[in-house]
């Protein structure tokens, strides 16, 4: 007899979110990264706390209840504080791959300090975070975790308050919960296959056409036998030549593809002065300098901006303006002969004194970055100009986030 397995169609819906046990309760300790306008000493703290979640077979979120304290917190004008949060959560844990468990979860808390100082309200935050448990045992394992919060607060003109906790510690989970059902098994009638007689099969041979160039025409029909490969032909299988923008070069050789008719092009196809600067492109080592831009006789532009714009109080290079970093060093490093002031700047926000320690720290940083990618550090200097020289309105958000940049000033040596 043979056996056929059948698995409940309930039991394969809901395999994918079961967990193991009921409950997991995680003591953790950290550090407290806070955002400068707090008035903390060092713009930071350590802090523990203890975690309870709450599991569920058939969910794929999970509440967890958190409670984190951090005891005698000094404030940089003197005096301490205690620092109580409470947070309640909604936590995705994610597949298990091997011992490692990630996840991610938000939800809200309330936020309270035993000393009101710097303006430093009680009150709502939200709360957003990722990490992952790493198992030991069934019931224990290591837990890590990130916490970003940010809280309203009118003290601070409206503005968000920022802190970013980290969190290490163990998580015991107990409460296990019911086993899932082994699969049902139903013994079935073996079949027993009758044979057949073979038959014969007769081969008939079919001529082949053959296509000796591989254009797709066949050899009686082309009337250009020998095309290169990749090449565009038509039914007779000779080349058709294309050229779409009508610049007197065919689109297999155009680099530039879409050039505006009329326009003046050299033997690729593109415009012979392609970004306009008084510069041809075979000595335009700067292709792209904005129209209006003055240059020198490189074609490059005495200062740009470098497009690498930060959050407010902070100096910390967004992820996503590092390809103008990357792109920069690459410059640098390719025209050693020239070098670069980097120039730092902010909004209007905040006393002028700290805007120009900011602004420094942001130069700094990205001198730092085009370092750390290979740029020789005698190309380059830093300096910042606080809030000075502004492109855009402070009066709005959008306009305060452009002049908080980076210009860089090129020097050929």
């Amino acid at each position: 007899m043979k056996k056929l397995l059948i698995v409940p169609a309930l039991l394969l819906s809901t395999a994918t979110f079961a967990k193991e046990y009921k409950y997991e309760l995680s003591p953790m300790i950290g550090y407290n990264i806070a955002e400068g306008n707090l008035g903390l000493k060092d713009d930071g703290y350590l802090t523990g706390g203890l975690e309870f979640q709450f599991n569920s077979p058939g969910s794929k979120i999970s509440p967890e209840f958190s409670i984190y304290y951090a005891p005698s917190v000094d404030y940089d004008a003197g005096g301490d504080t205690n620092v109580v949060r409470g947070a309640f959560n909604g936590v995705y844990d994610f597949e298990k791959s091997g011992m490692f468990k990630p996840f991610v979860k938000a939800g809200v808390g309330l936020e309270n300090f035993s000393d009101n100082a710097a303006g430093n309200n009680n009150g709502l935050f939200f709360d957003a975070g990722a990490g992952a448990k790493v198992a030991f045992t069934k019931n224990l394992a290591l837990k890590l975790e990130a916490i970003y919060m940010a809280k309203i607060n009118n003290a601070h003109a409206g503005n968000a308050d920022s802190n970013l906790m980290t969190l290490v510690g163990l998580t015991y989970s107990f409460g296990a919960m019911a086993q899932k059902e082994a699969p049902v098994v139903i013994e079935e009638e073996e079949v027993v296959a009758v044979e057949k007689p073979v038959e014969a099969v007769v081969i008939v041979p079919v001529a082949v056409e053959k296509d000796s160039d591989g254009d797709g025409i066949y050899d009686k029909l082309d009337r250009c036998p020998n095309t290169p490969a990749n090449s565009t032909v038509g039914v007779d299988g000779c080349v058709v030549v294309f050229d779409d923008d009508h610049d007197g070069v065919s689109n297999a050789a155009d680099k530039c593809p879409n050039t505006p008719l009329n326009t003046k092009v050299d033997a690729s196809g593109c415009d012979i002065d392609m970004d306009h600067d008084g510069v041809l492109n075979a000595q335009d080592i700067c292709p792209d300098t904005p129209l209006g831009e003055a240059v020198n006789s490189d074609g490059c532009p005495k200062s740009i901006d470098l497009h690498i714009n930060f959050e407010n109080n902070s100096y910390k290079i967004k992820e996503a303006s590092m390809e103008n970093v990357k792109k920069y060093a690459d410059f640098l490093k390719k025209y050693t002969n020239y070098s670069a002031k980097i120039v730092g700047y902010t909004d209007d926000r905040g006393a002028a004194s700290y805007n120009q320690k900011l602004s420094e720290k942001r130069a700094n940083e990205v001198k730092r970055a085009l370092i750390s990618l290979g740029v020789n550090p005698a190309q380059l200097s830093a300096m910042g100009k606080g809030e000075a020289n502004p492109v855009a309105t402070n009066a709005t958000k959008e306009g305060r986030a452009q002049n908080r940049r980076i210009e860089a000033e090129l020097t050929r040596n």
